[in-house]
């Protein structure tokens, strides 16, 4: 039997040793100052296809309006789901896509490596420092300015800042960086959350699938139960918890959303949607109160919903993934009891 597992592992060990020449970015590196009125055409380079990366990038998306709110961005990407969740994004311009499958499209992957080198940029960023295809993006792509996701060695050891750790949250803070070395004052704001921009008719189409599965005014615990690999729980650990959550919660809907597999690890006890377009999943989430699920694609779309999220970690590193803003909270479920867990999700519902 095939382990796509280990073959991946394989090949981006194998793509890394193959680059290691090419990714070298010091030479590349250019902190000449400019004015911030004259970057009017971003090019942001994040070539991974899974749904959870894709909107981990929406944080420095928003970084960018709001520092350059009169510019153009363009995104270098794979698959088709940036399309879908930058959907509502005006300074969007082009979505260029890799495809998944490389070389089964191989004229497609030409075709977007080409049309990457079409247009001059003002500003080229690579999201992820350990990207080799994303570095590699950034330096094909036409730039005087390309920042390649590095931070300097005192920004990177400061103990103080556990922000950096996060995948998301770094990114933007090592743009901040970047930008204050070429002349653009930054605003030591908030970190942007996570946000896919439903529309207010998304919102309300969201409620209309809600009230489908209620038929109450009652405040609605929304779960999910699925994840891949390790990091899906048991469905005794599932249907223990749901157990506790509804003793505590009597005067709560609980809803389940679920996955693309259509699998529940509380065996459909509760009322479930289903559904495989993704902003409609994330309207349907909207118009919940909380979110419950384990580290996954839907833990950080239901943050992107701007519902509170509550992330159940048991293998990954909170400190990367964990769901932030909006009251939402990441909790390494190893070192607590199911009570516990329910008052996490207290917590969260009474602020």
């Amino acid at each position: 039997m095939i382990n796509l597992k280990k073959i991946n592992v394989f090949r981006r060990k194998l793509t890394k040793l193959i680059t290691k020449n090419l990714v070298n970015t010091k030479k590349f590196e250019n902190y000449d100052i400019i004015d911030k009125k004259d970057i009017k055409r971003i090019l942001i380079c994040r070539p991974n296809h899974r749904l959870g990366n894709q909107l981990l990038i929406t944080p420095i998306v928003k970084e960018l309006i709001e520092i350059f709110p009169d510019s153009k961005i363009d995104l270098f990407v794979k698959g088709n789901i940036a399309s879908v969740i930058f959907e509502n994004y005006d300074n969007i311009d082009t979505i260029i896509s890799l495809p998944k499958e490389h070389f089964k499209y191989i004229f497609k992957y030409i075709n977007s490596w080409i049309q990457l080198r079409q247009k001059q940029y003002d500003l080229v960023i690579n999201v992820t420092e350990n990207s080799s295809s994303g570095k590699i993006s950034t330096k094909f792509a036409k730039s005087n300015h390309k920042y390649f996701g590095d931070l300097n060695n005192d920004t990177q050891q400061n103990p103080i800042n556990k922000d950096l750790n996060h995948i998301a949250k770094r990114p933007v803070l090592a743009l901040r960086n970047y930008l204050s070395k070429i002349g653009i004052d930054v605003s030591k704001t908030q970190i942007p959350s996570l946000d896919i921009k439903l529309s207010d008719l998304e919102i309300v189409e969201g409620k209309k699938k809600l009230n489908e599965l209620i038929y109450n005014d009652k405040k609605t615990i929304c779960l999910f139960t699925y994840a891949t690999g390790d990091k899906c729980y048991s469905e005794i650990w599932w249907l223990e918890l749901y157990e506790a959550i509804k003793l505590k919660y009597n005067n709560y809907n609980i809803i389940e959303v679920l996955p693309v597999e259509n699998i529940s690890k509380i065996n459909f006890k509760a009322p479930s949607f289903y559904s495989k377009d993704i902003r409609q999943i994330c309207s349907f989430i909207a118009n919940t109160d909380v979110f419950v699920g384990a580290d996954s694609g839907m833990m950080h779309l239901a943050s992107a919903s701007l519902t509170p999220t509550v992330g159940l970690f048991s293998i990954t590193d909170i400190e990367v993934y964990a769901p932030y803003n909006n009251k939402s909270i990441g909790i390494n479920t190893n070192s607590m009891t199911k009570n516990e867990i329910i008052e996490v999700i207290e917590n969260v519902l009474s602020k």
